[in-house]
């Protein structure tokens, strides 16, 4: 099988969530860097305070923002019903659009419509949801999310057992058994971020380590530095 990403290359997308909603275009802008060191997503967490606790953003905002900025956005969707909702994200624009793996009552169909909209499809897990039951679904997916953390609320620690997903995952990309990106979102920071590299992940999304600090991008440089390190000592 010839990979879709076989030229695997670190990614991230820094999370909006922990960005200042008033200044979304400026704060899109700031995690811009330089010399490709800064933002390769943009992170949107969508959430409908029915399949999370939390209401955020939806698709009006989805839509200003990327008239706002030419960074590829990555939709993360924490909703109930993604096969009614999902497909206007990528109809609108969106980079990547991933749904909840809990949430999707048929996620190949889903996928389908994601990529025919002209997205990349992507499907998220919780913490405690298992990875194999899925095996065959994500073969028609482009992004596997493993939450680090309960979605729902930004700021939570990492919670360092989803390791063991992500290496399953890893080990499973590359032996040619899935073809995607391996995702991570939650407790990323400049504490935990080697550790998921270590386990194999391609694309960080960080909230907080990057939107707290007083320059996003230089904060995000430094995140990108380990992650080299790691894949640096494991070459």
């Amino acid at each position: 099988m010839v990979s879709r990403h076989s030229s695997r290359r670190t990614l991230f997308a820094p999370s909006i969530l922990s960005a200042d909603f008033a200044r979304l275009a400026e704060e899109a802008d700031a995690v811009r860097g330089v010399d490709g060191r800064g933002a390769d997503w943009l992170h949107v967490d969508v959430m409908d305070a029915h399949f999370v606790p939390n209401l955020t953003l939806g698709l009006p905002v989805v839509s200003s923002l990327l008239a706002a900025t030419d960074l590829p956005l990555d939709c993360h969707l924490m909703i109930e019903d993604p096969d009614r909702w999902a497909t206007g994200y990528a109809e609108a624009g969106a980079h990547n659009v991933t749904v909840h793996a809990e949430a999707a009552a048929d996620p190949v169909a889903l996928a389908q419509n994601l990529r025919a909209a002209g997205a990349r499809a992507g499907l998220a897990i919780r913490p405690s949801t298992p990875l194999d039951p899925y095996l065959e679904v994500l073969r028609h997916f482009d992004t596997l999310l493993v939450m680090s953390v309960e979605p729902g609320f930004g700021g939570q620690a990492f919670d360092p057992d989803v390791l063991d997903t992500v290496r399953r995952a890893r080990t499973l990309v590359d032996t040619g058994h899935l073809d995607l990106v391996v995702e991570i979102d939650g407790g990323i920071n400049a504490d935990t971020i080697e550790q998921a590299a270590e386990a194999g992940v391609d694309c960080f999304v960080a909230g907080s380590a990057v939107y707290s600090a007083a320059d996003p991008a230089r904060a995000l440089e430094g995140l990108r530095r380990q992650v080299d390190a790691v894949r640096d000592r494991r070459r």
